[in-house]
């Protein structure tokens, strides 16, 4: 997303926020293995493409294009004049980040920049957590380039107050004290409490992906989920097969809010999964690739039916 300061709005709290022209900004770092349908991959927050790994290793040994992009990449540029040693240049580079945001309509037009330049006209979305709202903007915004939609621990309300505060708090913190002090909340949050026990590998992963992040980027983000809309609107103007994947065990989303955008698409399928929290594909890859194979090859009969 490219910046322009003259592009303003005052948050609850006040302070003045810098809103992104809605210029798309090619993501520079991105997955691109395999050939055939594409599907791309969102990945959640504050997280990266490599928690894709797996899908991207089954999709493209199966005859299909996995595509992942980094959606919090933008951060790099946000930084200004950070290897500038001038004291001056660094404050305003620090009140530039404490004033930014990245909205999911940022990242949805950052997604149909970078299906430009892979010259991808059409493809399964297959968006988890942020990537889900990310997911239900680009088929809001783009309807004709989505086969199909994957929609993995998502959500549609909008944020209420509470929610909206407590992303502030915690995008000030961020910016302040960088993302370690959240580390312990994210996995004990996120993880479910047998992959925390049992797969020490997933745990040190998902602990290097969140260290990895960007704190600007990350703060970005989390302002930008926090006026993200209400996406319950849109279920009667999604006409493509859609997957919705729970965990079980999730600590931040329940089963019901699943259900609640199953019954709301037609169209679509709903899959549970037991003994994962909300990085499912991470925590059982065996049992989330299965499902979401099942559901593409339906979506590639249904296409070869008409």
């Amino acid at each position: 997303m490219i910046l322009d300061a003259e592009d303003v709005s005052t948050a609850t709290s006040g302070r003045q926020i810098v809103y992104s022209k809605f210029m798309p900004q090619l993501p520079t770092t991105f997955d691109d293995q395999g050939r055939g349908p594409a599907i791309v991959l969102l990945h959640g927050f504050p997280f990266n493409r490599s928690m894709w790994r797996e899908q991207i290793d089954f999709l493209s040994a199966r005859g299909y294009r996995a595509v992942a992009p980094d959606l919090v990449e933008t951060s790099d540029k946000l930084q200004l004049v950070a290897d500038s040693k001038d004291r001056e240049p660094e404050r305003q580079r620090q009140a530039e980040a404490y004033r930014t945001i990245t909205t999911m309509e940022d990242m949805a037009r950052d997604v149909a920049a970078l299906m430009d330049e892979l010259k991808i006209d059409r493809a399964v979305i297959c968006g988890l957590s942020m990537g889900a709202y990310v997911a239900f903007e680009f088929v809001q915004q783009f309807p004709k380039r989505v086969s199909a939609l994957v929609l993995a621990g998502a959500r549609a309300p909008a944020a209420d107050e509470a929610e909206k505060k407590s992303r502030e708090q915690q995008a000030q913190r961020v910016l302040s004290e960088g993302l370690h002090f959240a580390v312990d909340s994210i996995l004990t949050n996120l993880l479910a409490p047998v992959t925390l026990a049992n797969k020490p590998n997933v745990v040190s992963r998902v602990r290097e992906m969140i260290l990895s992040t960007n704190p600007q980027g990350a703060a970005a983000a989390q302002r930008g989920m926090s006026i993200r809309r209400d996406y319950s609107g849109d279920f009667a103007h999604i006409n493509v097969p859609t997957l919705v994947v729970a965990g079980r065990e999730d600590g931040v989303r329940r089963p019901e809010d699943a259900e609640f955008i199953h019954h709301g698409i037609r169209n679509s399928r709903l899959e549970i999964i037991d003994d994962v929290g909300h990085l499912m594909n991470m925590e059982q890859p065996k049992i989330f690739n299965a499902a979401l194979l099942r559901f593409l090859r339906s979506v590639n009969k249904r296409v070869r039916d008409h």
